[in-house]
This record gives structure tokens, C-alpha cells and sequence, in this order.
């Protein structure tokens, strides 16, 4: 396990990191590195471990309120794929074959319409997948 150095708000640091996890290393160093940076340039000169300890419970807090947003768009995601679920029998329901020389009006008007919910439905959901990856 090679040993990387890092710098974390001015101050180097020698960690162990396992081969091939230096990008994430360097993710989490920039990370922590901004938080520390912050705490520094409102502060001014911190003890190492007040500025760790304090970046740290930052970057936790951001955490704990990304965990929370992806918990509600989990939440609204499965609500979309309920309501998707509930549509689909609609669908199936309009898509059986009627042979009638004229397509009457009103069926045109409820097929344009479910058209319309289905995709608006998959745009929601889309949307909120999006969200959730992001």
C-alpha cells in the first residue's frame, strides 16, 4: 500500500492508500482540503486538530443533507413508479384493436390524453432518477 502525501489547509499530511484509489483519495482530500480552507479564511490560524475536527463535522453535515434530499427523492421515485404502475392497466386497457371505419373523437381526445399522462410520467420519473444519481 503506497503512502501518498496530501495537503489538508496548508498542512501536509502521509496517509496509506490502497493502489488504484488515488482518484477517490484525491476527491476526498479536495473535499476536505475546501471545508478547511473556509474554516481558515474566517478563523485565521486554527490548532491541526480544531480544523480537522470542525472541516470533518462540516462535510458531515453536507452528507446528512444529501442523505435526507435522496431519501425524499427515493420517496417521490417510488410514488412515480406506483402511479406509473396504476396507468399502465389504463393503457392496456385502450390499446385492444376496434375496427371502426371513423375513429370516433372522443377516443382520439382519451388517447391523446393518456399519451399525455405516459409521458409525463416517464418525464417525472426521468427527472427524478436524474436527481437521485446527481
Amino acid at each position: 500500500m503506497p503512502e501518498i502525501t496530501i495537503k489538508i489547509g496548508q498542512r501536509p499530511y502521509t496517509v496509506n492508500c490502497p493502489a488504484g484509489e488515488e482518484p477517490q483519495l484525491e476527491k476526498a482530500r479536495a473535499a476536505l482540503d475546501a471545508e478547511a480552507s473556509t474554516l481558515l479564511a474566517q478563523m485565521g490560524r486554527v490548532p491541526e486538530a480544531q480544523m480537522l475536527l470542525m472541516s470533518g463535522l462540516m462535510l458531515a453535515d453536507r452528507t446528512l443533507a444529501l442523505e435526507e434530499k435522496l431519501k425524499t427523492a427515493e420517496a417521490a421515485l417510488e410514488l412515480a413508479q406506483q402511479d406509473i404502475q396504476k396507468v399502465s392497466p389504463e393503457i392496456k386497457t385502450v390499446t385492444t384493436e376496434v375496427e371502426v371505419a371513423v375513429v370516433p373523437p372522443a377516443l382520439l381526445e382519451s388517447l391523446a390524453e393518456l399519451s399525455a399522462r405516459a409521458e409525463a410520467a416517464a418525464d417525472e420519473l426521468e427527472e427524478k432518477i436524474a436527481q437521485s444519481a446527481g
